[in-house]
């Protein structure tokens, strides 16, 4: 399926979740608390965060946003409780479900392939991929650019042995990369865009024909069991956020940079890179392009069992609702 065809078919099914969220639920209590968990780059969830939009649509509920670096960290916190909603790309919700973490795929945004890259310095040695072999290359393990260095090394007839990976926090990352102490970085947005504005890194790949690099919500097992319209209606209110910073681009780019400490040109830049993004429960390609991702990490022995990403991914037609 074209990305094309898929942001329209997200989008359809954004409509249609928001018109069941919107259906009579006198039944259904609000959750006690909805404690979400974010990064910089969740564009539709900073909007929610910045507008209070969910604080008003759950009057009832007790509100809480909570900050991390990246998606591994945030899964964490999931499955031991410590929220009920949250963003991630690709690859942190494999490393969870082949750790056994009880957690749920609820939602997809549309692929944004240009929004990671792997760099190296403008000077560097390193021309094509095939040149990473027997170089340092730092990223944050079990982040969606862990499965894009994966892909990388692939197209470029290498091993995953033959790499030095690196494991390091995007902010650890970036100082290692500016001190020369690694070759490489793989990394996303906003990181990406940052670096490339201050540093002007050469880009030795990008997502585009490597990773589709989408972008999931979960949520808690008890959020989608005991409140399945809550769940719709964060789909929902994402969806509007999008509509929202599709038709006003300078003042959405403004509130992020705001909230975030990150400059302008840097939001504007990342920003840019972000097709439209609706949200939607999983779709069937969806589900297949993102087992393609377990796959590849299960036949490197990089997760402890292989998974079905199926057996997590939460239905708006399940007999929950």
């Amino acid at each position: 399926m074209s990305a094309t065809r898929r942001e329209l078919l997200q989008a359809a099914l954004g409509a249609a979740a928001a018109s069941l969220a919107g259906a009579a639920r006198a039944n259904e209590p609000a959750p006690a608390q909805l404690r979400i968990g974010f990064q910089k780059a969740a564009v539709n969830l900073v909007v929610l965060k910045q507008q209070a939009a969910l604080e008003k649509r759950f009057a009832a509920s007790s509100v809480k946003w909570i900050e991390f670096p990246a998606g591994p960290q945030l899964l964490e916190a999931l499955a031991v409780g410590s929220l009920e909603f949250g963003l991630t790309g690709d690859t942190p919700p494999v490393f969870a479900q082949a750790a056994g973490k009880d957690l749920r795929y609820v939602g997809a945004e549309p692929p944004k392939p240009l929004s990671s890259a792997i760099l190296v310095k403008p000077d560097a040695p390193l021309k094509t991929l095939a040149d990473l072999k027997g170089r340092k290359v730092a990223l944050q393990k079990g982040s969606s650019a862990h499965y894009l260095l994966v892909r990388a090394v692939d197209r470029a007839g290498l091993h995953w042995t033959d790499l030095q990976p690196v494991y390091l926090a995007p902010s650890d990352a970036r100082a290692a990369f500016e001190r020369g102490s690694v070759d490489a970085w793989a990394i996303w947005d906003p990181y990406y865009a940052a670096v490339e504005l201050d540093l002007t890194p050469r880009v030795l790949a990008k997502g585009r024909d490597l990773s589709s690099n989408n972008s999931f919500y979960l949520a808690s097992r008890a959020l989608t069991e005991q409140h399945p319209h809550t769940v719709l209606a964060l789909l929902a209110e994402l969806t509007r956020a999008d509509a929202w910073v599709q038709a006003n681009r300078q003042e959405a780019a403004q509130l992020i940079a705001d909230f975030s400490g990150l400059s302008l040109a840097t939001v504007h830049l990342f920003i840019s890179r972000r097709p439209v993004s609706p949200t939607a429960p999983l779709t069937p390609s969806i589900v297949a392009d993102q087992q393609r991702v377990a796959d590849a990490f299960a036949r490197l022995g990089l997760i402890p069992q292989a998974v079905r990403v199926a057996d997590i991914a939460w239905s708006p037609t399940s007999t929950s609702l």
